[in-house]
């Protein structure tokens, strides 16, 4: 498998939105295939029935198109599934429209006499499990259908059942494979049940096609969840009863927990890729949190730009170890990347997700101005609003708090009136002249210049935090300084 180009692929099941652990899997064999020069492949596993939705199909999409995971092929999407165009020649990437490929593969197993039809209602089989749970036995199927007379097949057709398919597993040896992640894993076949391959509707399971498919894409890595551990020496079974040479190379990716050590779950806050998104979170900032969820470099390196987490990343320093998701660390990252991020891409991803209004060039040009001033305080783009919103509309609540600390003092109502002397005398209202007259007024008063900035800033912006006080000044503009300073002098102050 050497010199085969790498071929990886993602695999989802539509049955709700993508999720931190499916997000993760996708980013690790998308940064595979970039690192290798190979392929990255979206395939959607839409078998589930009763709970795969076209709603779930383009919350996956979105996701994936947010955070900037492209796909070499499949789906691309369109106005509708119904419309829905893929690129690449392996197709269909969509399990159901595949139905017939698996049926044609699943008589395959039947001729050859390595899977048989079993008519065991749900009711049997749920009996034979307690019988088992019972007497302390393996739970796994008993094979009773396995060794049918032709006349008891017809006997059972007579009645109106429909029977599913049933792998017939080998009952001796091992089955074993070299993990990427973590190593040499052999399981014994006399655990492992006569699982069902397509059911009574003609609807294959989990395992039967994905085996199918990344035989027939021609899948050489397969990277994901270690929940996924038990379903592979199912597969490799299938992989040499069907004749598949070129089994793909294994690696099974360590589980996620919470802060609490259980596994992540709703309870620990977001799960779904978009909640982050509604939440202000960059999508840089996912991607680079999600490649820390069980994956280093030897130097612990935390941020990384995305060419250079392609160039380091490698499936032999994925780790055993169970990742802990850290909604702290996540939002100091995503800070962190706000510092970093023009202010033209800020707003950019606050206007789409409806954070802010920036329709016109008045708008956009402030809102620019003012996240400039703002941009080391923000963490998320949900802050970027609450920030700023004292430069598009007047103040109408002055924080209580702020009010009693700096303009209900004795001295308030005199550093006011002497800071709106001095403000409405000046043609040059730029920030080093204001803080030149605020400085000068502290001089003349014989107070620190914190006591003239505080209530100001206070007066302007009914807050006690802000960017710096001469830049919002300047900003805000002369006439507004000063009709926000009439009104505190007129309705706050002592």
């Amino acid at each position: 498998m050497s010199d085969t180009k790498i071929r990886v692929r993602f695999a989802p099941s539509p049955t709700g939105y993508l999720h931190i652990g499916g997000a993760r899997t996708a980013l690790f064999n998308w940064l595979f295939a970039k690192k290798t020069g190979g392929t990255f492949i979206l395939r959607i596993e839409d078998t589930d029935e009763a709970r795969s939705t076209d709603e779930s199909v383009n919350a996956i999409f979105e996701s994936m198109q947010w955070l900037g995971l492209d796909w070499d092929e499949g789906p691309v999407p369109g106005a509708s599934l119904q419309e829905i165009k893929s690129k690449g020649n392996y197709g269909p990437y969509f399990q159901m429209q595949r139905i017939d490929i698996y049926q044609k593969y699943a008589q395959q197993l039947l001729k050859d006499g390595k899977a048989y039809h079993c008519y065991c209602s749900s009711e049997e089989l749920e009996q034979a499990r307690k019988d088992q749970l019972e007497n302390k036995g393996s739970l796994k199927y008993s094979g009773k259908c396995k060794k049918l007379s032709q006349e008891e097949k017809n006997s059972f057709e007579a009645q109106g059942k429909k029977p599913v398919i049933r792998f017939n597993m080998p009952a001796e040896g091992k089955t074993g494979f070299d993990d990427l992640v973590r190593g040499r894993i052999d399981f014994e076949n006399a655990q492992l049940d006569d699982f069902v391959i397509l059911k009574a509707s003609g609807i294959p399971t989990y395992n039967f096609a994905c085996t199918v498919d990344d035989h027939l894409m021609e899948i050489t890595h397969i990277l994901r969840g270690d929940d996924h551990l038990s379903n592979t020496p199912r597969q490799i079974q299938l992989y040499n009863a069907l004749g598949f040479k070129n089994i793909p190379l294994f690696g099974h990716l360590s589980m996620i927990l919470g802060p609490d050590g259980a596994r992540l779950s709703k309870r620990h806050g977001a799960t779904s890729i978009m909640e982050y998104r509604q939440q202000g979170y960059l999508p840089e900032t996912i991607v680079n949190y999600l490649v820390l969820l069980g994956w280093s470099t030897v130097d612990s390196q935390q941020l990384f730009e995305k060419e250079e987490m392609i160039q380091k990343f490698s499936a032999d320093r994925c780790s055993k170890a169970a990742a802990v998701f850290d909604p702290q660390k996540l939002l100091w990252m995503n800070g962190e990347y706000v510092r970093k991020t023009p202010v033209e891409r800020l707003l950019e991803l606050a206007s789409k997700s409806g954070f802010i209004d920036i329709s016109n060039d008045m708008k956009y040009n402030l809102m620019k101005s003012a996240v400039s001033l703002e941009q080391e305080k923000i963490k998320l783009l949900t802050d970027i609003a609450y920030k700023t919103e004292f430069f598009f509309k007047e103040v109408v609540e002055y924080d209580p708090k702020a009010v009693e600390k700096t303009l209900k003092t004795p001295v308030a109502r005199d550093i006011l009136t002497g800071i709106k002397t001095k403000f409405s005398e000046t043609q040059d209202f730029t920030k080093e002249n204001l803080e030149k007259l605020c400085r000068e007024l502290a001089i003349e008063k014989g107070i620190k210049p914190g006591q003239i900035f505080h209530p100001v800033r206070v007066a302007v912006s009914g807050r006690t935090e802000g960017p710096c006080l001469f830049g919002m000044l300047a900003l805000l503009a002369k006439e507004r300084v000063m009709q926000r300073i009439d009104y505190t002098l007129k309705n706050l102050v002592q």
